[in-house]
């Protein structure tokens, strides 16, 4: 039996894990890098295996540093079957979209840009899409039977498959894989991204059973959260302080889980009278929009006070000043008021999408705020005005970062180091814990950490496979 890595190797992005079992090849995860200093290119290299000889991927979520180099595993011979939970499906399909619409237009923008800056018109690069809508849609027929929470599935007659809820976003999961291999039972668990406790829609992370062998993932392994409370009351400081100096709220927002989450907050600020009531509120996200109807169809995913609450209303996301924006149009719109306004827009980090273009009308006005909520990977726009930057460039031009830049924690989605410590106590004392999708300095902290305490641990490269 063998494992190997290829992606989220002392990085946080592109997660792909495979496991051999004797002719069986299972592949855990086929996600995208994002992010700056030429992680982008890694998503053009091979994927150090073929992808013809995979039997299965089984998919944790839908974030696209998990599913978003799906398409491109098909169209490269990819003919086994996708296994996920109902909830990941759904989001999946709409994460790639987009990723395929977002290829689709750099490519054309940069061919224009190109054509006009070359004399000899008769030139012309070649830039190669990763992959496009039709890879897209190619790569959904491949997508099998549907993973329910804790009931197991089987691969083969040795290998069983059994999907645990890991608190993270709608639909995630860990991934504990039963083998019998002669006269012995092994079990490995892939913890996928593991949620942070306590958060309001999606119930916390299932308790899991022991295993022999962990893989787990590091992205906040050096440092804590703030508690959901304390970041709750900070954002709605936020709000009141830029309403008073006559501003707009920019907050850079994934589709996926913070714009439902930031959604709830602002309806209960505005129910509990903690801001205004006549905030007028945009998801500038037609994703994020898409999105959160795919939310409304899944409570076997909800937690219970999220289901109590289903009970009081219809809909609880819904606020009377909301406004979806899914037209270009409206969204343009927007950055002709001025004041008293909380905009939500695609990206996180910063790295394409409508936030861009607020943050280019808006970034230099001193009564504004923008505030982060959401992890921004090095080299991201996102990251470099997190970090203090005093100007930074938006479609080539130089604009001054003079507006109030906050950074909320506690609403990540990923566990911080105490609870990533708690998850991995809860699960015995493996022979190895392998660990992954962290900055190094965060891996560092957690490997420390965890072999203080007696655990064996190893920090694969890319690449690097392991007998186990």
């Amino acid at each position: 039996m063998k494992i190997s890595f290829h992606g989220a190797t002392r990085e946080v992005t592109g997660s792909c894990y495979l496991l051999e079992v004797g002719s069986v090849k299972i592949l855990i995860d086929c996600g995208m890098y994002q992010g700056g200093g030429g992680l982008a290119e890694e998503n053009l290299k091979p994927f150090g295996f073929k992808p013809r000889d995979i039997n299965y991927l089984l998919l944790t979520h839908a974030h696209l540093d998990h599913c978003g180099r799906i398409p491109l595993l098909v169209s490269q011979g990819f003919r086994g079957e996708i296994i996920t939970t109902s909830a990941t499906r759904e989001l999946a399909k709409l994460v790639m979209l987009d990723s395929a619409r977002v290829h689709e237009e750099d490519a054309k923008r940069n061919r224009r840009h190109f054509k006009r800056s070359h004399k000899n018109k008769k030139k012309n690069k070649d830039y190669k899409l990763l992959y496009n809508t039709l890879d897209v849609l190619n790569s959904l027929d491949y997508f099998g039977c549907n993973a329910v929470y804790e009931k197991p599935i089987k691969l083969t007659k040795d290998i069983q498959a059994t999907f645990f809820d890991a608190g993270h976003i709608l639909g995630s999961s860990s991934i504990l894989l039963e083998i019998q291999e002669k006269s012995q039972k092994k079990k490995i668990l892939f913890s996928g991204d593991i949620g942070n406790n306590n958060k309001p829609i999606i119930r916390d992370p299932a308790p899991l059973p022991k295993a022999d062998i962990v893989v787990m993932e590091t992205t906040y392994g050096d440092r804590s959260h703030k508690s959901i409370e304390q970041s709750v009351n900070e954002f709605y400081l936020a709000i009141n302080d830029t309403f008073k100096r006559g501003g707009n709220v920019f907050i850079p927002t994934f589709a996926l889980e913070r714009a439902q989450e930031l959604l709830y907050f602002i309806r209960e600020g505005i129910e509990k009278r903690k801001i205004p009531g006549n905030t007028q509120v945009f998801l500038d996200s037609p994703m994020a929009i898409s999105a959160t109807e795919i939310y409304k169809r899944h409570p076997e995913c909800y937690d219970e006070e999220f289901i109590r609450l289903l009970k009081t209303r219809t809909d609880p996301f819904y606020l009377p000043t909301l406004s979806y924006t899914r037209d270009v149009s409206e969204s343009i719109a927007i950055n002709s008021i001025k004041s008293g306004a909380i905009v939500m827009a695609g990206s996180g980090m910063c790295t394409g999408g409508r936030i861009c273009q607020h943050l280019k009308h808006n970034l230099w006005r001193e009564e504004c705020s923008v505030v982060f909520v959401s992890f921004a990977a090095g080299g991201t726009l996102a990251r470099k005005i997190i970090d203090g930057a005093k100007t930074v460039y938006i479609y080539g031009e130089e604009i001054d970062v003079r507006a109030k830049i906050y950074t909320i924690n506690g609403f990540s989605s990923h566990a911080g180091q105490d609870e990533l410590l708690y998850w991995h106590k809860n699960i015995g004392k493996p022979e190895a814990t392998y660990l992954v999708h962290g900055g190094s300095e965060a891996m560092a902290s957690m490997a420390g950490k965890l072999k203080a305490k007696g655990y064996k641990i190893k920090m694969p490269m890319l690449n690097e496979e392991f007998y186990i």
